[in-house]
């Protein structure tokens, strides 16, 4: 009887879109099920003559409600080995075999980024060129290319996201085992959490149409690359905020020498005006545009002048914090009388991205205590609007590790935590900078070769 049994450290994860298959290594406590939406109808009647009254009562199942799933996963970046040579067709061949994410050497890629395409887009894979995009021939939205994996939400305005199926495999080696599939899964929230002493993880949670038994039959990845690295692996230590606050009120930069380019690290400025040229974006040159960050970049000879936004910026030291962005997801079910009705198919709610970080109190310049006091003091702002930047892992090059920018961020009053050392919690809501906008977050992972 003992080969019956299955421990949970046994299982194995797959994502499945189309015919390409990810294999997810998932964290213990993970969980999905599926219930029942069921109909009571009783008897209530006054006494008969003799003294009796009915009180029975009937059940009838109505409809399945949606499964429910959760796991964890770490953040695991990677940059794929590729191919370096050969036609598309061998390269496509050595992919296939090879399990890649990706058939360009040095593309950046997550081990889980397949559940961040379902979470911020429609989800459909192009395998030929290894990107996520709106459609088969529409905007990709998970950018593998240049010196990051990027991940952003310019298609999450939309009614429905992307679906797969996922598949919970039980058993591990052994000769019986049992495989689960969850059908049409949607992905609707993610919580990445970094407390000091961990590893970087995001907890998964979502939902799906029907759970049926596969039997034992485990489905075959296509794509492991990442999966089986060690050195991919982001220590929550390293991590660091950059935390800085718009004010309402423009002041004039001065003029600039020509060539000049003020620090990254320091001051900076935001655009009050567009069509100003002789300013450049921080770490990209561009067309101006306001609410981007730009600092001062003059090619005349006896440089120029500008209208912008100075911002304040604060130096907080972290020991923990977190970033939860859902989608506030419906199952929409039939309720045809007589039928146990199946869920048909989902429906987005208002997506939020939120969170929350901790630091000690302290009473330096530009620390969390001048946070505090600028918050509570600030009686006119409705809507406050501060830059947070989570480098989770650090920012040395070579690391693996994960940046997630909100340009727009209101902050809640920080709470004070009364401990041996007293520190500040303080939660804060990542706005997009017009309420019909996607730009509330952008997500970047930095890998390094694969161990």
């Amino acid at each position: 009887m003992a080969d019956q049994l299955y421990f949970s450290r046994d299982t194995k994860v797959f994502i499945e879109i189309g015919t390409s298959i990810w294999e997810m290594p998932v964290l213990d406590g993970f969980s999905f099920s599926q219930a029942t939406n069921a109909s009571e109808v009783t008897l209530s009647e006054m006494s008969g003559t003799g003294g009796s009254s009915r009180r029975g009562r009937r059940m009838f199942t109505d409809s399945f409600a949606p499964a429910e799933w959760s796991f964890s996963t770490y953040m695991r970046p990677f940059t794929s080995v590729g191919i370096a040579s050969g036609t598309a067709a061998e390269k496509a061949a050595a992919q296939t075999v090879a399990k890649l994410a990706s058939s360009t050497d040095g593309d950046h890629h997550a081990v889980e980024e397949v559940l961040w395409a379902m979470l911020a887009g429609p989800g459909y894979y192009d395998a030929a060129t290894d990107e996520f995009k709106s459609a088969a021939a529409g905007t990709v939205y998970v950018d593998h290319g240049g010196t990051s994996a990027d991940i952003d939400f310019a298609q999450s305005n939309k009614s429905t996201l992307g679906t797969a199926n996922i598949y919970f495999a039980m058993g591990g080696s052994s000769d019986t085992k049992t495989v689960y599939k969850i059908a049409d899964c949607v992905v609707n929230e993610a919580a990445a959490d970094f407390d000091i002493d961990g590893i970087a993880t995001i907890n998964w949670s979502g939902m799906g149409s029907i759970i049926s038994d596969e039997g034992a039959s485990v489905p075959v990845a296509t794509i492991t690359e990442g999966v089986t690295a060690t050195n991919n692996f982001i220590r929550n230590r390293l991590t660091t905020l950059t935390a800085a606050k718009y004010p309402t009120s423009a002041i004039t930069i001065g003029a600039v020498a020509s060539g000049v380019v003020q620090a990254v690290e320091g001051t900076r400025y935001k655009i009050s005006v567009v069509g100003d040229t002789n300013w450049a974006n921080i770490g990209a040159v561009g067309t101006p545009a306001v609410g981007l960050e730009f600092t001062a970049n003059s090619t005349a000879a006896t440089g120029t002048t500008g209208k912008a936004f100075k911002e304040a910026q604060y130096g907080l030291v972290l020991t923990g914090g977190n970033v939860t962005i859902t989608n506030n997801i419906s199952f929409l079910t039939p309720e045809t009388l007589g039928t146990v009705n199946q869920p048909i198919g989902h429906v987005t709610g208002a997506r939020s991205v939120s969170g929350s970080f901790t630091c000690y109190l302290n009473n330096d310049t530009d620390s969390s205590a001048e946070l505090f006091e600028d918050l509570l003091g600030d009686t006119t702002t409705v809507t406050n609007n501060h830059r947070l930047v989570f480098a989770i892992g650090g920012i040395t090059p070579n690391l693996p590790r994960v940046e997630m920018s909100m340009l727009d961020c209101h902050l809640e009053l920080p709470s004070h935590s009364i401990d041996d050392v007293i520190s500040l919690e303080t939660t804060f809501h990542a706005l997009p900078s017009n309420i019909d906008k996607t730009d509330e977050l952008t997500v970047k992972y930095f890998g390094k070769d694969v161990v």
